[in-house]
């Protein structure tokens, strides 16, 4: 009977680890390779970084895909604006609104909206503790949006750096003594950018006041943000902006004296439009644009000049700590079958592996976002890259992710509205008192004119 009892015990074991072995491998047969199932998706990787994804989605419906029964679709590719007009029409059911899509890159702003309506899957119940701990802590953590469920999983991530125009800059630099180093500061720059428009005016002796610009804060509110989280605060507090810290005076000074007078560019869209040009020197941008600066400057008057750019960290207010903004996308999965579930994080986690996600960042100037993926980079082997300016940046990013912290801004529903209306009334502000400048020259020095504007700017700004 003892015996009887012991290998009854033991058979009831096995039964069970057997049953449990069953359970957890279950989702393996979610699957028919011979039934294949369709997943969709939206993305904004337009223009060439169209074809990065492109062809590893390719490669993947033919690789894993094939093996798996799994075929992704991507059936929408549009800029961000549109691409989120139209979720947000079908989340809403909006008449006429398209059928949400399986996947979609989407912005926290607009996670936040989905996930308020249920819509979206937690990526938790797909990926263990240990997958998702390959992942950079910090933009995991943003796409929890700012609770404990996971709603956007990092596929390609961007932050902020310096471009500069090492061809124009050098020419200023032999005759003003100023260097690279000097624009470690946003102090610094704005101290530059004075200098600059000083040595372009004194060209042409009998054009006064026709001093050219030297650089510009892609993102005016962005700048301000971040410039409050390297000063030790918070430009955003309780959902409205906090204009009465002395961090803005900060960050005032470092932007409106040189676009009133001149020296900072007045502009609403991404740098690289301004540096194509050759109107600019230096730019703070969105490190995902560094396939956008050109290796030729084409002027105002036609005149074309190769040009060759440095990108260097993300500046930083004297005295301030290296921090740095985190921007991009994320990918959200909609809640549906937990057959087209599963099939999407089985796609996002061969897309965010290692390889395919060096391949897909080296060609599009994205950053990495698995920690494996960023040691590699900083190991130095990594080729294959199409574009030089995309390798300096990366080289740049690995230096900033091992000296920086990358800031996770605040998620809340009216966010966007909240960075729009800044950056339009800064930029009105700015240009409205630009003419009154230009007007003021006419019968006053540049100092003296200045003084007259400025001195209740800040208190105008703030009513």
């Amino acid at each position: 009977m003892k015996f009887r009892s012991y290998l009854y015990i033991a058979m009831s074991v096995i039964l069970l680890c057997f049953i449990a072995f069953t359970i957890q491998s279950g989702g393996d047969k979610l699957l028919d390779p011979k039934k294949p199932i369709g997943v969709t998706m939206w993305h904004t990787y337009v223009e060439q970084m169209k074809t990065g994804i492109d062809e590893l989605v390719a490669e993947f419906n033919a690789t894993v895909g094939k093996q798996e029964g799994i075929i992704v679709n991507v059936t929408a590719v549009s800029n961000a604006s549109v691409l989120n007009e139209k979720i947000i029409m079908a989340a809403n059911g909006d008449p006429g609104a398209p059928l949400l899509p399986d996947m979609a890159l989407v912005y926290p702003s607009v996670a936040i909206l989905l996930a308020s309506k249920g819509l979206l899957m937690d990526f938790g119940t797909q990926f263990s503790d240990d997958e998702l701990s390959a992942y950079v802590p910090q933009f995991l953590e943003e796409g929890k949006l700012g609770g404990d469920t996971l709603y956007l999983l990092p596929v390609a991530k961007s932050t902020e750096v310096l471009y500069v125009n090492t061809t124009i800059f050098e020419r200023f630099s032999k005759d003003t003594g100023v260097t690279l180093s000097d624009l470690s500061t946003f102090e610094g720059i704005a101290n530059a950018a004075h200098l600059y428009y000083e040595w372009t005016d004194a060209k042409t002796p009998n054009i006064s006041n026709d001093g050219k610009t030297f650089y510009y804060p892609d993102i005016p509110f962005n700048f301000a943000m971040t410039g409050y989280e390297q000063l030790g605060d918070h430009f955003v507090k309780d959902g409205v902006l906090d204009f009465s810290s002395p961090c803005f005076e900060r960050i005032w000074n470092c932007y409106y004296p040189g676009a009133v007078t001149g020296s900072v560019a007045i502009f609403d869209d991404y740098g690289n439009y301004l540096a194509k040009a050759g109107e600019i020197v230096c730019t703070t941008s969105t490190s995902a644009g560094a396939i956008f600066y050109p290796d030729t400057v084409t002027y105002k008057d036609n005149t074309k000049e190769e040009s060759v750019f440095a990108i260097l960290p993300y500046p930083v207010f004297e005295g301030g700590q290296k921090i740095v903004p985190q921007r991009g996308a994320g990918m959200c999965a909609f809640k549906s079958s937990k057959e087209k579930e599963y099939a999407a994080a089985v796609f996002l986690k061969w897309l965010t592996n290692s390889a395919q996600n060096l391949r897909f960042i080296i060609n599009t100037g994205y950053l990495p976002v698995t920690n494996e993926a960023f040691s590699e980079l900083m190991s130095g082997k990594l080729t294959g890259y199409q574009n030089a300016n995309v390798q300096k940046m990366l080289a740049t990013a690995v230096a900033m992710h091992q000296d920086y912290e990358f800031y996770i801004p605040p998620v809340f529903d009216g966010f966007d509205e909240l960075q729009k209306s800044y950056v339009e009334k800064i930029l009105k502000f700015a240009e409205k008192d630009r003419q009154t400048y230009l007007s003021l020259l006419k019968d006053h020095s540049p100092a003296s004119a200045f003084k007259i504007l400025s001195h209740d700017a800040l208190k105008r700004f703030k009513e």
